[in-house]
């Protein structure tokens, strides 16, 4: 079973944000990068979003990295962790326009480029951009056909559809890999029903495990109907975790306690057919975070299979 990180810092909402990351920035999103990569991590994630509309900053915070340029930035100073924009809504922008820029990204990155797309639900980001708000899921899957010709090997792509119609326009540099992967976020039926008949992958949106067996289920369900043989990979996103005994309170929902409990409890989800889980850790500082980072991937990472 992989395991992958969201990535602090670069999106600071109130739900989940530590206190030390208000005053992080650069530098610690590098330390942090490197410090993934040498636990063997699967991926690192970052978010999406343009603007916030004010009714929800208390909750959602504004601070939100663009994904590209974060992850192209990270790249530099990595080698072999994966990039997985999580996710990236790609509704708001012409598929050219998001073709051009993970097509160079994954270029320039030698092949590490994970997309991962989803609906969005912030209606003012869409109304600002001009974007349909109302029809984001149908967009939704007319883009991802049309990402899939762009980002294909084709020089000169070619979709067309209702939304988007384009042909005889060239895009290089081409993608490092012959087929980029392509993660569908989200945990309401029609993304579920997306993930499964449009993607890679699926990326649920912080379901409790109670409710993983039957998503997975009806994935599994749609894609055997539909006769899909490809490759899939379920991802799950984790209880916050704690490595160790921790002298502070991180909360009752937290997993914490020794390499082998948190294995034991995470092999469970290896059990209900998840492939990769996300995890994210309770710190108090950039070198606490990197501390559990690096404990994860030497102590619980090779109990977990």
């Amino acid at each position: 079973m992989a395991y992958g990180i969201q990535l602090p810092v670069q999106s600071q909402s109130t739900l989940y944000a530590e206190r030390w990351e208000a005053g992080a920035g650069a530098k610690d999103l590098v330390a942090i990068a490197r410090a993934v990569d040498r636990a063997g991590f699967a991926y690192l994630a970052v978010c999406d979003h343009v603007a916030v509309p004010r009714r929800l900053a208390p909750a959602m915070g504004t601070v939100w990295y663009d994904p590209v340029a974060t992850l192209a930035h990270l790249a530099a100073v990595t080698e072999r962790v994966r990039l997985l924009s999580h996710v990236a809504v790609v509704g708001l922008r012409h598929p050219l326009i998001t073709a051009k820029q993970y097509a160079t990204l994954d270029h320039l990155c030698g092949g590490r480029l994970v997309l991962g797309v989803g609906a969005g639900h912030v209606r003012e980001e869409f109304e600002v951009l001009g974007a349909d708000f109302e029809r984001r899921g149908a967009v939704l899957d007319e883009t991802i056909d049309a990402l899939r010709a762009a980002l294909g090997p084709e020089e000169f792509p070619e979709h067309h559809g209702k939304v988007y119609d384009f042909s005889g326009l060239g895009q290089r540099p081409r993608p490092a890999q012959p087929r980029i992967p392509l993660w569908v976020g989200g945990s309401s039926p029609p993304a579920v029903r997306r993930a499964a008949l449009k993607g890679d992958g699926w990326l649920p949106q912080g379901d409790p495990r109670d409710r993983l067996p039957e998503q997975i289920a009806r994935i599994r369900r749609l894609r055997a109907n539909r006769g899909a043989a490809e490759p899939f990979t379920v991802g799950a996103i984790t209880e916050p975790l704690y490595v160790g005994r921790a002298g502070w309170e991180v909360g009752r929902r937290t997993l914490t306690g020794a390499p082998e409990e948190i294995a034991a409890s995470l092999r469970a989800y290896g059990a209900m057919g998840v492939d990769q889980i996300q995890v994210r850790f309770r710190s108090r500082s950039r070198a606490e975070l990197i501390d559990q980072i690096t404990a994860f991937g030497a102590e619980v990472a090779p109990r977990l299979d």
